[in-house]
This record gives C-alpha cells, structure tokens and sequence, in this order.
C-alpha cells in the first residue's frame, strides 16, 4: 500500500535537510575557502601528513576515497536494513554521521589540513549513505506514475532548502569579522545544525521499512556483497534495466565530477577582469555561479519530470546527456567570470532533471511489488557512487599528470559520449514485464 501525501512530503523534505551540505560544503562556500587557505593559485602545493601535493587534487583524490568507502559500506547495511525492515535507522545514522562532521568543520582552521580533509571526507560518507535508504523509499511510498514528480518534488525541495540557507551564510560571509576564517567555518555549523534539525521531521513521519526476511544473516560482511549479486543476477534478467545501468554508470562519471569539481575549476582556471588586470576568482564571485545553478535547477528537475511524461524518460534522458557533452565541450573553452556565468545557467538547467529522471526511471524499471528495495537501490548507489570514484580519480590524475584541469575535462566529455551511445542502446531494449514498459 502507498503512502499519504503527508509521508510523500516528509520524504521530499530530507533533500531539504541534507542539499545544504551539497550545496555548501560540496559546491561553494568549503572548496573555495579550502583553496584559499592552502594557497589559492594554480599550483600550490600543500603539506598532507609529510606528502606534497597539489591542494585540489588531495581535495579531490578525498572525494574518491570517501565515495569508494560508501560503496563498500552500504551493500552491506542495506541488506541488513532489508532483512530487518530497518532502513530509516541506517539512514538516520549516516544523517547524524554527516551532520556532526560538518559541524566539526567549524575547527578546520589554516595550519590543519589533515582534520579538514577527515571531517570532508566523513561528511560525504554521511551524505551518500543517508541517500542509499532515502531512495530506498521511494518505490515504496509512491505507485509507477507518481514516481517522477515525486522524485522532482524531493530534489526541488533540496534546491529551495539549500538555497535558503546559502544566503543566510551569505550575510556572514559578506559580514566584517576579525577573524576572516570565522564566517566560512560558521556556515559548516549552520550546514549541519539545519542538516539534523530539519531531518527529524523526515524521521518522525517515515515508516521504519518493510522486512524482507526474518532470518538473520550467517555473515554480515559477505550477506551484503551476496545480496547485490543476488540482484545484479535479477536485474540481468530484465533486459531494459540490464541495458540503462551501464549508461547510467557513465554518464554519472561526468555529472557528479562536475558537481564535485565546479567551484574547484572556476577558482583556479577561470579570470574576471579588474583594472585592466586578468585575476584569479574569489569566493563571492564564485557563490553567484553556484546559486545560479540551484536555482535553475529546480525549473530544470521540474521541465524534466514534464517532458518524461509526454516523450518518456529514456529519451528525455539520451536528450539531457548530449546537452551534457556540448557544456563540457563550452567548459573546456572557458576562460572568464561572464562566460563562467553563462555556461552555469545551462549546467543548472540539465542538472536536476538529470538526477531526478536517473532516479525515478531506475525505480520504474524494478517490478511491482518488489520488497527488497533497498537491496536494488544499493546496487543503484553503488553504481553511482563508483562512478564518482573513477570520475573523481580520473579527474585528479590528468590534472595530477598534466598540470591542468581542463584536460581533464576531456575525460569528463568522453564518459558522457559513452553513456549516450548505451543510452541508445538501453532504448531499443524490449522489456518481457508489461509492469516494466513506462516509456511511451
């Protein structure tokens, strides 16, 4: 049986609840102080435990280790929460795991890079585990056509949250302190205070899960991984999912790194103009950008959802992928503030139909009925999450190897021309289950 309304919504509002993190420590306000207070230019070089490196590139060789961490994590918890019809517990602890780490960012002062990067790194396992039982939800609260616009619903709410709270930072960082790290440090205070409140009224209106099994797992660190093979080996049998998971898996290398390394790339490769002289950007050139983006991201997630219904998602999705490779193409020939700008409208515009299309058609494609949600979406979040691992990884090499971030663009334009030519292929796959044909 689905779920209210008032269930539909209190789902919807942990994007609310965990977007700032995303939007704040991820996009904005922590790259760029981050940059800032390990050098600031191109190629600085800092000290990390008695090993020299380039500043963005330990920031982003982080990323991939605490993306790769979650993925190995989370088939483990997530058949446990299937089996015991517990997933809010599992996502309310990597809601509390996240939220306090951006609270801790508070103490990441100049001078302590390995405790910034710690507290970075436990943030974004917090943040992505928390989303393997949230999705995890989704096909149980709402039926086959409700799915899109609740999937939009949930990343437009994510949008507005986030937003809000970015400007409430703004006014700190805009503000005259004596301290100039004070106002950074405390919009990761705000971030995760806001991250905690605002999810208990997620946790107080979700139901606990259904239990798939009342057996125990013989083997909790082999259950999990055996659980995932047991629907890798389901998903095979069904030929569109076995078709879209693969592209999903390529395309999502290109999007996610561009979500991770945006505010990371215009702080170092792109100029304004003063004076006459062409100088790098700061943090409050760069936040106007980011805000753009979340913006036009909830009109993009909402378009999206409107243009699924009337051509289907497959083809919506080939649509919004190809857009993808022509901005990274645009990226690779940025070089100033206003263009910069430009081409942050056209990411905004693709970025949230993207996430909520990939959503909501990897949950069409399951069959009706199916209970082991979460076990099927741990396989969704893994695929996810490794494709930021090797986007991320492959990002921080080329940049690591050639000295320059926009060669790594390349890689990024290459994953997406991948995942449009299996998109292609994921669209003339026939579906045998009648209950799997959504596409019109």
């Amino acid at each position: 049986m689905k779920a209210t309304k008032k269930i539909q919504s209190a789902w919807a509002m942990y994007d609310w609840a965990n977007s700032a993190y995303n939007l704040v420590i991820t996009s904005t306000i922590f790259p760029a102080y981050y940059i800032a207070i390990t050098g600031g230019d191109s190629g600085a070089k800092i000290d990390f435990f008695d090993w020299q490196i380039v500043n963005s590139t330990l920031l982003e060789y982080s990323l991939a280790l605490a993306y790769f961490i979650i993925a190995l994590l989370s088939p483990i918890l997530s058949a446990i929460a299937d089996y015991k019809g517990n997933k809010k517990k599992y996502m309310q602890f990597y809601c509390y795991l996240g939220s306090l780490a951006c609270i801790g960012l508070f103490w990441f002062r100049p001078g302590n890079t390995e405790l910034g990067i710690l507290f970075s790194m436990l943030a974004a396992i917090g943040y992505c585990g928390s989303l393997v039982f949230y999705n995890a939800y989704l096909p149980e609260i709402a039926t086959a056509d409700e799915q899109d616009k609740l999937s939009a619903k949930g990343f437009t709410y994510g949008y507005i949250g986030s937003v809000i709270l970015q400007i409430i930072c703004f006014v700190f960082i805009f503000s005259p302190f004596a301290d100039d790290t004070f106002a950074p440090r405390l919009s990761f205070l705000l971030v995760g205070v806001w991250w905690f409140a605002f999810a208990q009224i997620s946790f107080r209106l979700l139901p606990n899960g259904s239990a798939v099994s009342t057996r125990e797992q013989q083997n909790i660190w082999t259950g999990g991984f055996s659980e995932l093979h047991k629907v890798w080996q389901q998903a095979k049998q069904m030929p569109k999912l076995k078709a879209y998971l693969p592209a999903f898996f390529f395309y999502s290398m290109g999007v996610q790194t561009v979500m991770l390394a945006a505010t990371i790339f215009g702080s170092k490769e792109i100029k304004k103009l003063v004076d006459g002289q062409w100088v790098a950007m700061k943090a409050e050139d760069l936040i106007p950008a980011i805000l753009i983006i979340q913006i036009v991201a909830i009109f993009g997630a909402m378009l999206m959802a409107r243009l699924s219904n009337r051509f289907g998602n497959m083809k919506v999705l080939l649509a919004v992928v190809m857009l993808w490779v022509g901005i990274c193409v645009a990226a690779y020939f940025t070089y100033t503030n206003i263009e910069f700008y430009i081409l942050a409208v056209c990411v905004g515009l693709v970025m949230g139909g993207i996430q909520s299309l990939s959503r909501s058609t990897y949950s069409k494609l399951l069959p009706e009925g199916t209970l082991d949600t979460t076990s099927f979406f741990s396989l969704y979040d893994v695929m996810e999450k490794m494709s930021i691992v090797f986007g991320m990884f492959s990002f921080a090499f080329i940049e690591h190897w050639l000295e320059s971030m926009r060669y790594s663009i390349l890689a990024l334009i290459v994953f997406f021309i991948i995942g449009m030519f299996l998109l292609l292929i994921a669209i003339g796959k026939k579906e045998k289950l009648q209950s799997l044909n959504y596409s019109k």
